[in-house]
């Protein structure tokens, strides 16, 4: 379990450092905002960092670990893991969604939103309030569905290298990405969900499958363009005491 965690941290600070430097290298959107935007992000990042062995490991670990195991054999090995993947994007799709069409939800998930410029950093900047309300929530769905703890930590490392990927402000290929999003999502494919038009705020709720969206009728129509408006409609940035009240104030 400890080799599959450090596994992980390699893996993300490699792509993440990656798409950093890829992102000034070959950009699609001009950079605006300037640094205070990236230390927010970061800031709300190092908070979500320190509850994780405290709250969110041991949430996730407990459900995995205690679960009723009503599972058949076959469904124990490899195969079980690649079911658990799937249904862990379909979960994480559900909740994504729910984010957004739940008022209480979107209090917490509108700080994600909020941003108005995209990159690396857009990908964990997170209110810790939607992190530990995912975290509970998850835990119940892992719970019921006798999730494979391995497998929550390989999903784990999919979703944040694939959020860091699909934030990135980083030209692909028109060609090759298009192909791509017929299965995963891209940068292309998310940064229609970050436009600051509801109707395309709410669509786009795929993490790693796009198929979820085909499948549910969330597919935007939008087709992202460089300066796409970034953010939240009749809303604007807030700085980072604003990002962590936003919660407490008017809907």
């Amino acid at each position: 379990m400890e080799n599959i965690a450090l596994i992980k941290l390699v893996c993300a600070l490699t792509v993440i450092g990656g798409l950093f430097y890829a992102e000034r290298r070959w950009p699609v959107a001009p950079r605006i905002k300037g640094v205070g935007r990236i230390v927010s992000n970061l800031s709300l990042a190092g908070i979500n960092g320190l509850l994780s062995p405290l709250i969110i490991v041991p949430i996730t670990a407990f459900a995995a670990l205690h679960a009723p195991p009503w599972r058949p054999e076959v469904l124990t090995s490899g195969w079980g893991i690649l079911l658990d993947l799937l249904i862990l994007d379909l979960w994480l799709y559900l909740w994504h969604r729910a984010a957004h069409e739940t008022p209480f939800l979107w209090r917490f998930h509108e700080v994600h939103h909020l941003d108005e410029f995209l990159d690396v950093s857009s990908s964990v900047r997170f209110h810790f309030g939607e992190v530990i309300l995912s975290a509970i929530a998850r835990g119940s769905f892992v719970f019921l569905a006798d999730v494979n703890l391995i497998s929550v930590l390989i999903y784990d490392a999919f979703v944040l290298l694939g959020a860091a990927f699909h934030h990135a402000n980083v030209a692909l290929p028109a060609k090759f990405e298009k192909a791509l999003r017929l299965f995963i999502v891209t940068p292309s494919h998310h940064w229609v969900h970050h436009h600051n038009i509801r109707s395309d705020t709410d669509s786009n709720y795929a993490t790693v499958l796009t198929l979820w969206d085909r499948l549910f009728g969330t597919w935007s129509k939008t087709e992202r363009w460089a300066d796409m408006p970034i953010g939240t409609e009749g809303r604007t940035e807030k700085s980072l005491p604003g990002l962590l009240t936003r919660p407490l104030s008017p809907p």
